[in-house]
């Protein structure tokens, strides 16, 4: 009996797990800011959207589905934008060698990291 109900016990939480990943996609609790969206159309949008020809960019992240994700795909999508932001990683160095205009000001990373953040601390919150 304790056999069978451990079994029927994970096999309840891997349907939860299931069916939470495959939510229909997250709303944000409110709309993307209009300085972060800006930054992110001068800095980012061109190589991270579904038009993209930049195949690398496009693969890791596109800012015009960004809310079709699943909460959990968001949550993952914004600490990726962190990390990358944290590490000096984005815009990338030769990128920005061609297209200088596209550098990020401290006060531009601090607000899409602090954006990001929030953002996935909000989901999660909704979790």
């Amino acid at each position: 009996m304790k056999k069978s109900l451990s079994v029927f016990t994970l096999v309840v939480l891997v349907s939860g797990l299931v069916a939470l990943a495959a939510k229909k996609p997250a709303q944000t609790s409110e709309p993307m800011p209009d300085d972060v969206k800006a930054v992110i159309q001068n800095s980012c949008y061109g190589c991270h959207n579904s038009e993209s020809r930049n195949e690398d960019g496009k693969k890791e992240i596109q800012f015009d589905k960004l809310d079709e994700l699943s909460a959990i795909k968001k949550i993952h999508a914004y600490k990726e934008i962190g990390e990358a932001l944290e590490k000096n990683e984005m815009p990338p160095k030769k990128f920005l060698e061609r297209f200088p205009d596209k550098a990020l000001s401290e006060e531009n990373k601090k607000m899409l990291m602090d954006w990001s953040k929030k953002e996935a601390e909000a989901l999660v919150k909704e979790m």
